[in-house]
């Protein structure tokens, strides 16, 4: 079953996501050349604070961070330590959560510490990210699950193959449903599969998470001995973009988006929807 919420439940979890936001910019501003994954969550943990939130990553599955930390060949649910120390040329995938009154907001963004990176990593992150666009601009009523699977597929499938011959769409994980929980159905893939039928009707009240990742190679994955760090097979780097959307009747809104989604949403010719708490 498909949770379908209330403007009222939506105004909530775009609360959830401006809380979100604020960790990404607290954490993104402190991923510096020297910096330790652990001071980040520290960082994000504090922003939870004083907003008076909640993590959701905290103790989820037994998880033992307020955020996820993935450097470079990570891919996703990267465990912040004090081990791991950023260094210049680094990329970073911060993903984070928040709940606010039982409501979940999650999202993720990829950053660049320091300098001297290679121009298909910079290449390798707007693909990505311009993917995950490309499918919250596909959120629209009346369609169904598999268009947004089938939007970001083509917006990367289109780009100019990078140095290393291909991107590779992660094949094991995806985007998924939100709300009073972080993780419900149902889950997005990232591509289109024949396997699969089209998927549920899009209607307002429904909330994604969508959240595209690619690497410079390889779409299959591997997970390390604590169980949750996720590696590609053959080493290459990876990118992840993620943020958190509702579809209302006046369209979709991105909820972990400071303008909730106004200003990207207007290049795919996309109204976003009111922001409720405005």
């Amino acid at each position: 079953m498909v949770e379908i919420k209330t403007p009222e439940q939506i105004a909530k979890m775009r609360a959830a996501g401006l809380v979100v936001a604020a960790m990404h910019k607290a954490c993104a501003e402190a991923a510096v050349p020297g910096a330790s994954t652990k001071e980040l969550d520290e960082i994000a943990a504090k922003v939870l604070s004083d907003h008076g939130a909640k993590p959701n990553f905290l103790g989820y599955g037994g998880f033992p961070g307020n955020i996820c930390t993935s450097v470079n060949d990570v891919v996703v649910h990267g465990i912040p330590d004090r081990e791991t120390i950023l260094r210049s040329g680094d990329i970073i995938s911060i993903d984070a959560g928040a709940i606010v009154d039982g409501w979940h907001g999650d999202a993720a963004i990829t950053v660049f510490v320091g300098d001297g990176h290679a121009p298909e990593l910079h290449e390798l992150s707007r693909v990505t990210e311009e993917s995950m666009w490309a499918g919250i601009a596909a959120f629209r009523g009346g369609d169904r699950l598999v268009d947004i699977s089938k939007a970001i597929e083509s917006y990367i499938r289109r780009q100019p193959r990078p140095a290393t011959g291909k991107y590779g769409i992660i094949e094991e994980y995806g985007g998924h449903g939100i709300g009073s929980q972080m993780h419900m159905d149902p889950h997005l893939l990232n591509y289109v599969t024949c396997k699969r039928g089209r998927g549920p009707k899009l209607v307002p009240g429904m909330c994604l998470a969508i959240e595209p990742m690619v690497s410079l190679g390889a779409a299959t994955t591997h997970v390390l001995e604590d169980d949750w760090t996720v590696k590609t097979d053959d080493g290459t780097w990876a990118c992840h973009w993620e943020h958190s959307v509702a579809l209302t009747e006046q369209g979709p809104l991105v909820l972990t988006a400071v303008d909730g989604g106004k200003a990207k949403l207007a290049e795919y010719g996309v109204t976003a929807a009111p922001d409720p708490l405005a």
